[in-house]
């Protein structure tokens, strides 16, 4: 079975090297046992069950929530070869009826579904005698009301152990807490799993978190160091995702709009348009995502903050799936909270209000922290970082550094609030200690205060940003309907010189620090890049599938390192498996010899003696 599992790994996908614990989970699947996987996202999930999938007899039915992941997945597997299909209400009557004819003469072997068609007994009876080989279960986050995106439906597949006893079930996610996999194996009735943990880190993604203050100044800026680039944009709201979208399409961006409030048909074309990389940005609820597999996508953008971190984690997870660089940029305001609050006491059960508002009060800790991002992320997984520095937030990156005298600033702070009275809130305060010359300040007389315009160097952004911090330091807290601050005993020491807080600021430089030096460019033929990457949306449109479904962009950065002109020397390439060289390796081939003609450049008919490319074979995965 090993030689089996090796064999389908370099035949369907052109690697010879599996990430870690992919070889465990579908060695397990193999033997019968059921799985618990979470691997992080681009970790390789989808290959621990199909490829089982591929090397047993029999039928692998697959439970997917979203139409456009399974079609996704479906059409990324028709592309190396394997043979499978799903089921689902956009099809029509034709369609499902030469899948039924496909599945009786078993030549098929693995099957997508939605929960709710599995579990109807008609359709039971039907796949049951067709030998069903393993149950998978995706985004098995979905099944417990611990995780952040739980839905009913998953949580009646428990009742597959007794429809189908003898089964393995392997169930799969890039984000679970502990208490959320507990969940998982409780309600499918797993039977003593193999549970497998892998990093949550993902070391490709370079984490900054800012202060809101100009959105669509922040955004612009960000999106200039990606032109050309696909990246999305999450809002907390739709009329926020209309509002940003519209004036970016004013600006020029190739944006697109998509949340719950549009029409299922405007929503599927502006997808569509992201995937066949008509359209650079998709700005989004949080609606958009899930069901995406797209592999390039370098920037995800949150111009609020999510509503929790295993949601985060999800989203910006979106980018840096093929294991290239990616940016993620939190934009958020302390106001940020209140919003979702308003929006999950309006929406959730008592039972789950309770559930998302700890979530919410986590997901604010990080955003108004100090501590390194992707620490702070592995920690609320459980985890432990093994480095001391990441190098790829803006925290390590020194983005940020202590303020100067932390201690007379917040004393200032601090100082104001009293004077004040305790009756103003944040924004008022912040006011008063840059001097402004707002009529409300002058009208009360705080023109005369001994700290009007103490902190007159900082702008009133910056102020708000130090406020914040106090406030999470437990220095202040906030009272009342309109979050009137007031001094809390831990203030008072401040106040006394009795404690000293570490307060942090934006450091003052030109422009944000690249990260560490993205070593997968290095040797890349940039333009090379672009002209494969051109004909890759030629063979993508062509063929009806996302254009990552036909080469990754880690793939087209390896042949523009390599330049290989020979089906032989192709082959040695990550991703290419023998159908992809098969259906369109003539067509790289050619624009190679072409281009390298053209510019009088060597090309590789050969590797020489055993040297060739550093990942020959192996999948890439997370390197910078």
């Amino acid at each position: 079975m090993t030689e089996a599992i090796q064999a389908a790994l370099t035949r369907y996908w052109g690697y010879t090297a599996f990430l870690p614990l992919q070889r465990e989970a579908i060695q397990a699947i193999c033997s019968g046992k059921d799985t618990v996987v979470v691997l992080p996202t681009g970790g390789g999930k989808s290959l621990c069950f199909q490829i089982p999938a591929l090397v047993l007899p029999g039928l692998t039915v697959v439970v997917s929530p979203l139409l456009s992941l399974m079609k996704d997945q479906v059409d990324a597997l028709a592309e190396v070869g394997a043979p499978a299909g799903r089921i689902d209400s956009s099809m029509t009557e034709a369609e499902r009826r030469e899948l039924f004819v496909r599945l009786r003469s078993n030549q098929l072997k693995i099957l997508y579904v939605s929960p709710e068609r599995l579990l109807n007994p008609g359709f039971l009876d039907f796949v049951r005698p067709l030998g069903i080989s393993s149950v998978a279960i995706d985004e098995a986050h979905c099944v417990s009301m611990w995780g952040h995106d739980f839905r009913p439906e998953y949580r009646q597949l428990g009742a597959l152990r007794d429809a189908l006893p003898g089964i393995p079930i392997g169930t799969y996610t890039a984000t679970a807490t502990e208490r959320v996999r507990q969940d998982i194996r409780a309600q499918l009735k797993l039977a003593d799993p193999l549970v497998l943990i892998g990093r949550f880190d993902r070391p490709n993604l370079l984490f900054r978190l800012e202060r809101r203050y100009d959105l669509l100044s922040q955004v612009r800026q960000i999106l200039d160091r990606h032109r050309g680039e696909s990246g999305i944009i999450y809002c907390i709201r739709k009329k926020d995702v209309d509002d940003l979208c519209e004036r970016l399409q004013e600006l020029g961006y190739r944006a697109l709009p998509y949340h719950a409030g549009m029409d299922d048909a405007d929503r599927k074309r502006n997808q569509e348009a992201f995937v066949a990389e008509e359209a650079d940005i998709v700005v989004a609820t949080v609606a958009f995502g899930m069901g995406i597999d797209k592999s390039n996508v370098r920037f995800v953008i949150h111009s609020g903050m999510p509503k929790s971190l295993e949601h985060y984690q999800q989203e910006t997870g979106r980018a840096g799936r093929d294991g290239l660089g990616a940016e993620c940029v939190l934009l958020f305001s302390p106001g940020d909270y209140h919003t979702w609050k308003f929006i999950l006491e309006n929406a959730e059960s008592t039972q789950a209000l309770d559930i998302h508002l700890r979530k919410l009060s986590d997901v604010y800790s990080f955003s108004t922290g100090y501590q390194c991002r992707h620490r702070s992320l592995s920690q609320y997984f459980g985890q432990r970082l093994d480095r001391l520095n990441c190098m790829a937030c803006d925290v390590c990156l020194e983005d940020l550094e202590p303020v100067t005298d932390s201690l007379v600033v917040a004393q200032k702070i601090l100082s104001s609030v009293i004077r004040q009275r305790e009756v103003f809130g944040a924004e008022y305060t912040a006011g008063v200690l840059i001097g402004s010359r707002e009529q409300r300040i002058l009208a009360n007389g705080h023109d005369q205060l001994s700290t009007y315009g103490l902190l007159g160097d900082l702008t009133k952004h910056e102020v708000r940003d130090l406020i914040e911090q106090l406030t999470l330091l437990g220095a202040l807290e906030r009272t009342g309907d309109f979050g009137v601050l007031r001094v809390t005993p831990a203030g008072r020491q401040i106040l006394k010189s009795e404690h000293t807080p570490r307060l942090m600021r934006v450091a003052k430089k030109s422009e944000a620090r690249p990260g560490r030096e993205d070593v997968s460019w290095k040797d890349v033929d940039r333009e090379l890049f672009e002209e494969l990457r051109q004909l890759r949306s030629t063979i993508a449109r062509a063929r009806n599938v996302p254009a990552y479904v036909i080469l990754s962009d880690a793939t087209l950065r390896e042949l523009a390192r390599w330049r290989p002109i020979e089906p032989g020397v192709l082959q040695q390439i990550p991703g290419f498996g023998k159908k992809k060289i098969q259906d369109y390796g003539g067509r790289i081939i050619d624009l190679i010899r072409g281009y390298a003609s053209k510019n009088g450049i060597a090309a590789r008919s050969a590797w020489a003696g055993t040297a060739g490319p550093p990942a020959a074979g192996g999948q890439r995965r997370r390197r910078l």
